[in-house]
């Protein structure tokens, strides 16, 4: 299962990925020229992503899944993760514009997975960010950022390793137009004792036209 999670793996494919773009381009020159290139308390989010979506085109061809994914596998990782956390209590602290609440809940599989919405947003392994991000590896980390000439709302994913399994998993996200912009980040933290998540957090900015700004952050700590 390490050799799965592997960051020296995952150089590996980018490097691989970068030196075929490469080749493909020089095959190309000229040929083709001229074709075309969460709970609840999120709820207050989705009024701004809905905003985004409908002023979004998402290209077909993001349903064709790659043979080979090119950077690290935040999705399966997250169902690997989440699978272990069926029926398990978390201490959540909600914070609305500086009001915060906390609570005792427990959470089912299915929570978990709309509560870690974002993490699964911050899967950059669709065909049409195949060659946007660099790759990165740096001490225990293996990060991957947002090329400056390419375009995604996903800005930064960074996975920290600890004997060679992901200890933890950060992302860094922007999205705007000329209705809204959104800022989210988030982080999650494994224990090392146990193997299993130990706390998280996610926070999100948003400024929709003609409203205030609405800052909500979600952390969890797991008994």
């Amino acid at each position: 299962m390490n050799e799965v999670w592997n960051k020296n793996n995952t150089q590996k494919r980018a490097d691989n990925r970068e030196e075929n773009s490469k080749t493909r381009l020089e095959q190309g020159k000229g040929q083709f020229q001229n074709e075309p290139n969460h709970m609840k308390i999120l709820k207050i989010i989705f009024l701004g992503l809905f905003i985004g979506v409908n002023f979004s085109c998402v290209p077909e061809t993001e349903e064709i899944k790659l043979d080979k994914l090119p950077y690290f596998d935040v999705k399966n990782f997250l169902n690997l993760e989440l699978g272990k956390l069926d029926s398990t209590k978390v201490i959540k602290t909600s914070r609305i514009n500086g009001e915060e609440r906390t609570e005792e809940v427990v959470y089912s599989l299915q929570d978990w997975k709309e509560e870690f919405e974002y993490f699964y947003q911050s899967d950059i392994n669709i065909p049409s960010l195949a060659s946007s991000y660099s790759t990165e590896t740096k001490s225990d980390y293996l990060i991957h950022r947002l090329l400056p000439e390419s375009k995604g709302k996903v800005k930064e994913l960074a996975i920290r390793y600890y004997q060679n399994y992901p200890a933890s998993i950060s992302f860094k996200m922007k999205e705007e137009n000329v209705f809204f912009t959104s800022s989210t980040t988030g982080a999650f933290y494994l224990n090392q004792t146990t193997g299993k998540l130990d706390h998280y957090y996610i926070e999100t900015t948003q400024k929709v036209m003609f409203l205030k700004p609405t800052n909500i952050k979600i952390s969890g700590l797991l008994n």
